[in-house]
């Protein structure tokens, strides 16, 4: 389980690195934190260009560039339409295409378990961050559910700080917090559970966490209550 302590680690690891070697190297970090088969992030520009970096093996990595899988990778083409996380099971692999990619990818040491977040930023930037593994459905679905948004988190911060190695890239402007964000970070500063919010506002918990966990990117937090403290400090929220 990634507590707190590790999850401020990998993220200052982020935070200090300087190139694309460091990315690589909280990748590494991340994955043996979590104790997974692979972590892999994997940016496509609006030209086509893809670049990443990961634990992936260097044979599979060429193969998919040699062979342009990102056409038919199905990873790619249904996080390309989504916003949210998804897990790989439900995702299309009907095609003969499909499923003759993912028989290769397991030959290359892919784990028949993944869990990608699509990300967007910039100037039709696309990216993916992913987690793959070999378990069972069971397992792998208590995993999701125990790591979500921390993975969330971190997927964003490893966007970030690609985006500073992007040459040639408008840095992107400060993200405003929408209204239901404010209204949310504002009633847990006054001191409501998650639940009193979620009343308040009429919506469910889980509507609630991706607002929070929305805030929580948008203003660098590492967690609620540092989302709170940085929200009060720019006057983005009056309590």
């Amino acid at each position: 389980m990634v507590t707190q302590k590790h999850l401020e680690k990998i993220l200052e690891r982020l935070e200090q690195a300087e190139t694309l070697d460091g990315l690589q190297t909280a990748s590494v970090t991340l994955r043996d934190t979590l104790d997974v088969g692979h972590i892999a992030y994997h940016w496509v520009d609006s030209a086509g260009d893809q670049y990443g970096c990961g634990t992936y093996s260097i044979a599979w990595q060429e193969r998919y560039l040699d062979k342009n899988y990102l056409r038919i990778d199905p990873v790619v083409i249904g996080c390309y339409q989504r916003f949210h996380p998804v897990d790989w099971k439900r995702l299309d692999w009907s095609s003969k295409a499909a499923r003759a990619f993912l028989s290769e990818s397991i030959e290359y040491g892919l784990g028949n378990q993944g869990y990608s977040v699509p990300i967007r930023g910039p100037n039709g930037q696309f990216a993916l961050f992913s987690v793959n593994h070999s378990c069972s459905d069971e397992a792998w679905a208590d995993f999701t559910e125990l790591h979500r948004r921390d993975l969330i988190l971190i997927a964003h911060y490893f966007n970030e700080k690609a985006l500073e190695f992007e040459p040639e890239r408008t840095p992107e402007q400060s993200q405003a917090l929408s209204p239901r964000e404010v209204d949310a970070l504002t009633l847990l500063a006054i001191g409501y559970s998650r639940a009193q919010v979620a009343n308040t506002l009429a919506i469910s918990e889980h509507t609630l966490r991706v607002y929070i966990e929305s805030a929580r990117f948008k203003l660098g937090a590492l967690n609620t209550t540092h989302a709170v403290a940085r929200a009060l400090s720019r006057g983005l929220i009056v309590v």
